[in-house]
């Protein structure tokens, strides 16, 4: 999927687990067909699982992500009423494989991908429950820091002009872009609130029409309120989208940004993914037609 990509090999992860958590070498090891983007996930046994940063960086930038991820898991777990998944250890590099790595507790269950609850309103009660749960978490003072989603929407101008640029041939490009100057526009008035910052379908567990866990807990910290709101886009139908709205009493302004930050992603995941994973760009195309037929 990336140019700098780390290849990463059940023979690699079971001799990294016997030769750093050797009380673990007994456990079956299977990797996981996954959208993820970022790691290569691999289960360990029936109760854990090891994830294994894709991209090429720094070993001690990787490792302090990876420490903050763990923090970030870790204080979500306290606040959510639905089950995420749980820090266990952290691995170093070994075994040809450059870079540090995690352990987490194993969630069952089947991701939004497999398991479409885009029209249960059950489910949307139950995303609303979740968001609501971390907004009401304490932001202890913290305010969102970095690049990725979740700040000043104008900001992400040039990243949104090349994937423009990239989708000719791909989008409605002239069409998208209209939509694109008007969302950018939108004011920020609220203050941060502790987000999960990435409800796409593929870290959605759900088991009948219900939300039966979270996974990708790592980037839990304070963003703008809206962001959460993605989630309304990526997962849902007309219905129980409006469940959600309701559920949350978002006002315009809010569910307008937040339509907003699900277009910048969506717009992001159609041309990079279209060859590497198309599961991943099949994603953007359905979100970016919901939002097209909402307006």
């Amino acid at each position: 999927m990336h140019d700098d990509q780390v290849d990463v090999t059940t023979d690699i992860v079971a001799t990294l687990i016997q030769e750093q958590f050797p009380h673990w070498s007994g456990k079956a090891i299977q990797l996981l067909s996954s959208t993820g983007t970022v790691h290569a996930i691999f289960r360990v046994g029936d109760d854990l699982s090891a994830r294994f940063p894709l991209r090429l960086t720094d070993a001690a930038e990787a490792l302090a992500v990876l420490e903050r991820e763990a923090q970030a898991s870790a204080e979500l777990a306290q606040v959510s009423r639905f089950p995420v998944p749980e820090p266990v250890a952290l691995g170093k590099p070994g075994a040809g494989y450059p870079m540090p790595w995690s352990i987490q507790t194993w969630l069952p269950g089947t991701v939004a991908f497999d398991a479409d609850p885009s029209g249960s309103d059950a489910f949307a009660e139950d995303l609303a429950a979740f968001i609501a749960a971390l907004r009401d978490t304490e932001t202890r003072g913290r305010r969102f820091s970095g690049e990725n989603r979740g700040g000043v929407l104008a900001h992400h101008d040039d990243w949104m002009a090349k994937c423009f640029e990239e989708s000719k041939g791909l989008l409605d490009v002239p069409r998208l872009r209209q939509v694109w100057g008007h969302l950018r526009e939108l004011p920020r008035t609220a203050a941060d609130v502790m987000s999960h910052g990435d409800l796409i379908p593929g870290n959605v567990l759900v088991a009948g029409d219900r939300l039966s866990g979270v996974l990708d807990t790592g980037g839990f910290g304070p963003a703008d309120p809206a962001l959460d709101l993605v989630s309304a886009w990526h997962l849902l139908q007309p219905g129980p989208r409006e469940v959600l709205r309701q559920t949350l009493a978002c006002d315009d302004l809010e569910w307008e940004r937040g339509k907003a930050w699900a277009f910048e992603q969506a717009m992001g995941v159609v041309w990079y993914y279209v060859e590497s994973n198309p599961t991943m760009s099949r994603m953007g195309r359905r979100t970016l037609d919901r939002i097209l037929e909402s307006d």
